[in-house]
């Protein structure tokens, strides 16, 4: 029983002091308001802004994984030796070609190889006429980007080595030149060629960037004498399920190194290496947004302290009596930080609750990105304004404790 005496005295202590600042925030409503709505739009501008980091890398995660697990990019030029970004379109010293494309499909491990050819073109039929990109390719860029058609067929099998006048339109473009009518056996023309469409890609979105709803797929071919350019864009690799990335790494150069004359002049991108980049870049680009909403919560931190300052101004006879009837100088000090602790965890709260339900509505009303709170926002939000509200109340409450009675009483300061 005497055990329980000290925890007891506390909870009365505790209750008491709960009691006294409701109290104080129902006499000062507007002040009270105020600092609520500092603190709350605070916490919940961290929430916000890293939900759309964390939004953004499951989005990036998505995106690749839709293009399944075992993908590997050649790209023509070696970044070691230009000292900068890969050349997009053939700046390299070697261009990459059909003929290298067809000597990777000989390896093991290998289960579809994709080249591309990638270039933009006004695709027309009739008077209506669209700037699309236009992928030149082989059936195989069906399978590897996981693609499919709603309508019609892919790209035949003569098509790795024939100029076919034929192609799959995206969705949108379809809908664009043919509204609701029947686009396959129909001709479009694409740049200075007349193509028959045979296929009608499905609604997908996009992918990693590209549009596909928006392009056109065409024979490699045929994409290489639209656009007179004898390199590939890139060559799209889809490894088998257990095929060991560095082992295939390590045939794939040596085979262009042999058809290279020697050189190594070749990026090799795999899915994985790609997919931990955009992660370390979102989650940089995260923690960034959240140390700067986190600025907000030291705009209220100041703005408590002041409010207090001024409080303590206003509450000196009040301060004085609690002193003059045994108050001691700590009780004091722990009534202005209680208070302001507890301000500014009801504040949270508010910011925590008005968050989430706004990542709610947004998620629902745009299901397409995947908008979520990172697991570390809400606690370090929250810690990140108690911590404020701690450090800037400590100033009016350290001038409160230090408040001479008799002179407090009289209205006076020190």
């Amino acid at each position: 029983m005497v055990r329980s005496k000290p925890t007891l005295v506390t909870a009365m202590r505790l209750l008491d002091q709960l009691h006294f600042n409701g109290q104080l925030f129902l006499r000062h409503r507007v002040r009270t308001v105020l600092l609520l709505l500092a603190v709350g739009l605070g916490v919940a501008s961290v929430i916000m802004l890293t939900s759309l980091g964390e939004g953004a890398r499951r989005y990036v995660d998505r995106e690749f994984s839709a293009l399944g697990n075992q993908l590997l990019i050649i790209l023509p030029g070696r970044k070691e030796t230009t000292g900068g970004a890969p050349p997009i379109y053939g700046a390299a010293p070697r261009d990459l070609t059909l003929e290298d494309a067809r000597a990777l499909e000989r390896l093991p491990a290998i289960r579809a190889v994709a080249p591309v050819i990638a270039g933009t073109a006004p695709v027309t039929r009739g008077s209506r006429s669209r700037e699309v990109i236009v992928l030149g390719s082989t059936s195989a860029i069906f399978q590897v980007r996981k693609m499919d058609v709603a309508q019609g067929k892919i790209l035949p099998e003569r098509a790795r080595s024939e100029a076919l006048a034929v192609c799959v339109l995206g969705s949108k473009l379809k809908r664009e030149l043919f509204g609701n009518r029947r686009a396959i056996g129909e001709w479009v023309r694409a740049g200075d060629r007349r193509m028959r469409v045979i296929g009608v890609l499905e609604e997908r979105g996009e992918s990693l960037g590209l549009d596909l709803r928006d392009m056109i797929i065409v024979p490699v071919r045929t994409a290489e004498q639209m656009f007179n350019s004898p390199g590939l864009f890139r060559v799209l690799l889809e490894l088998d399920a257990n095929a060991d990335f560095d082992r295939v790494e390590e045939r794939v150069r040596g085979v262009i190194r042999e058809r290279h004359e020697g050189e190594d002049d070749v990026t090799l991108i795999s899915q994985d290496s790609m997919l931990a980049a955009f992660n370390n870049i979102l989650t940089t680009l995260t923690l960034a947004i959240a140390a700067i909403a986190a600025v907000s919560l030291l705009v209220a931190g100041i703005l408590i302290m002041n409010i207090s300052l001024i409080s303590v101004s206003q509450r000196r006879r009040e301060i004085g009596l609690l002193k003059a009837l045994g108050g001691s100088s700590r009780q004091v000090r722990q009534l202005f930080l209680g208070e302001s602790l507890l301000l500014v965890s009801l504040g949270s709260v508010a910011g925590v609750v008005v968050a989430w339900g706004a990542v709610l509505i947004v998620a629902r009303l745009w299901p397409v990105f995947p908008l979520a709170p990172p697991w570390w926002s809400v606690p370090a939000a929250v810690a990140t304004a108690l911590l404020s509200g701690l450090v800037f109340s400590l100033i009016p409450a350290r001038r409160a404790a230090a408040l001479d009675p008799v002179l407090a009483m009289r209205g006076q300061n020190l």
